[in-house]
């Protein structure tokens, strides 16, 4: 088994392109709006590539105040692009979102290096920040899905508590799927990243298995916050009356009638 993963030349990255450009193509021929798929795509690239040299120095600098005014920055940055599917209403529920996100992913975060993988120091950024980096994007994902749904539902005239179900629902739904294919239909990410680099795949297992437990519980946890938290809000008849003229308003603009 080889110690570390087969090198990519640029030229061969290229070729990744190729499936992409039909997905382009597919929006135009549709005459779907290609903005945000163009926009999403260059901008994940400029964001990985910046990632990477920031990484190396990062890496190269073990700093408990580099590291933790990083993990701030991530916690901010995902509470903001959680909360995208209402986008016009971020400043009202940024707040909420930012404490949904931090109850369930930094408690999670905490037994992971501490108790789980033990890292010493706790702060050391090669295996913190991919970490931490999991944990608030699933969490971030999964507040996401869960505020989108819950508006919806609310704006639907439905109660509380069955908004809040079904917005649970919808939140955690992506994850478990991936509970019942992992294994039979994939190999995870984490798992195929060490598996590539040479790991044995049992010790890649173990990881995987703390991975998957670790997105659930702090997906879950976040969720479940978030919608605490919009219990007193729910009955604000002067939010959910902009909300529901903002939803309307997608509706008339929407292609789908």
């Amino acid at each position: 088994m080889k110690d570390s993963a087969n090198f990519i030349p640029i030229i061969n990255l290229v070729l990744v392109f190729i499936p992409l450009t039909a997905v382009i193509l597919i929006h135009l021929k549709w005459e779907l709006n290609i903005k945000t798929l163009i926009y999403a795509s260059s901008r994940m690239i400029i964001q990985l590539i910046f990632m990477g040299y920031a990484l190396i120095i990062i890496f190269n600098n073990k700093n408990l105040f580099l590291s933790s005014f990083i993990l701030t920055v991530m916690l901010l940055v995902s509470a903001w692009i959680a909360l995208r599917p209402l986008n016009q209403h971020r400043s009202k529920l940024f707040s909420t979102a930012l404490i949904a996100i931090s109850s369930g992913a930094i408690p999670v975060l905490a037994l992971i290096i501490g108790l789980v993988v033990q890292l010493k120091p706790w702060y050391a950024p090669r295996y913190l920040i991919p970490l931490a980096g999991m944990i608030f994007a699933n969490a971030m994902n999964s507040v996401s899905l869960c505020a989108e749904r819950f508006f919806s539902e609310k704006n639907s005239e439905k109660n509380y508590i069955e908004a809040r179900n079904a917005a649970y629902k919808t939140a955690l739904l992506p994850l478990i799927n991936s509970f019942f294919a992992v294994g039979l239909v994939s190999i995870p990410g984490m798992m195929t990243g060490q598996i590539l680099a040479g790991v044995s795949p049992l010790l890649a297992v173990r990881y995987q298995i703390m991975v998957m437990c670790m997105l659930l519980s702090a997906s879950g946890i976040s969720s479940a916050v978030f919608l605490e938290l919009m219990k007193k809000k729910a009955h604000s008849p002067v939010l959910f009356k902009k909300i529901h003229l903002w939803f309307e308003k997608l509706k008339k603009n929407s292609r789908f009638k």
